[in-house]
């Protein structure tokens, strides 16, 4: 049981905003201290991360691109080059990647546990470039909420997405996309990249509609 927080620690007009204003409860906060407390904290800046690789094992693909979409907020997304697919393969791309991802105190991802974040590591290492340590950054999987929270035929998330909106909006995987990609085509690249951008827009979308189900959890990168 949580600790009771008393009304003793504020100030008179404190108390006197708290009993006529109504916390998300629809109680009084004079009622429900507790939640004035926690809407008082500053709030975390969350990341909707995905990423698209050549191959699902690191030490044998590269990373095409990454996507980041700020809650109720822009999209940072980047897409490797030609001419860096010829020099240096993915070491640029990482380590803006790894960059992007330090701006936000949490990252959300899908079935990021076992992909998206052991693959970046992993091509973060391969490079020699730094990448956050434990309790530096926090992660949650919305994978495993929906696994847990749902009754579906399949947890991908296009399926979890077109259950709860309606629709979905990713696109199909395309082999030969990924294939002439690795070519420094650009209208592959390019169709790969808003494939990403729609995954993480759809990630989000998940996430509003299943967060409400669950406690909140800081949990490390």
């Amino acid at each position: 049981m949580g600790k009771r927080i008393s009304l003793a620690r504020f100030t008179k007009a404190d108390i006197v905003w708290m009993d006529n204003h109504y916390c998300k409860h629809h109680h009084r906060y004079t009622e429900h201290p507790s939640c004035y407390v926690k809407e008082q904290e500053p709030k975390q800046k969350i990341g909707f991360f995905d990423i698209e690789t050549s191959n699902l094992k690191a030490n044998f693909g590269i990373i095409l691109c990454y996507s980041i979409k700020e809650l109720d907020g822009p999209i940072t997304s980047r897409v490797i080059t030609k001419k860096e697919l010829n020099k240096d393969l993915d070491r640029e791309l990482v380590i803006q990647c790894v960059k992007d991802i330090q701006k936000f105190d949490k990252i959300m991802g899908y079935f990021s546990t076992r992909f998206d974040l052991p693959y970046l590591r992993s091509r973060a290492l391969i490079h020699n470039i730094d990448f956050p340590q434990y309790g530096e950054l926090y992660h949650e999987d919305v994978y495993y909420t929906a696994r847990s929270k749902l009754c579906l035929h399949s947890n991908r998330l296009g399926v979890v997405e077109e259950v709860l909106l309606g629709e979905t909006r990713k696109t199909a995987i395309d082999q030969k996309h990924w294939v002439k990609a690795l070519m420094g085509d650009k209208d592959a690249l390019d169709y790969i990249l808003d494939h990403n951008i729609r995954d993480v827009k759809s990630l989000e979308d998940v996430w509003k509609k299943l967060n409400c189900f669950k406690a909140e959890s800081n949990r490390s990168i």
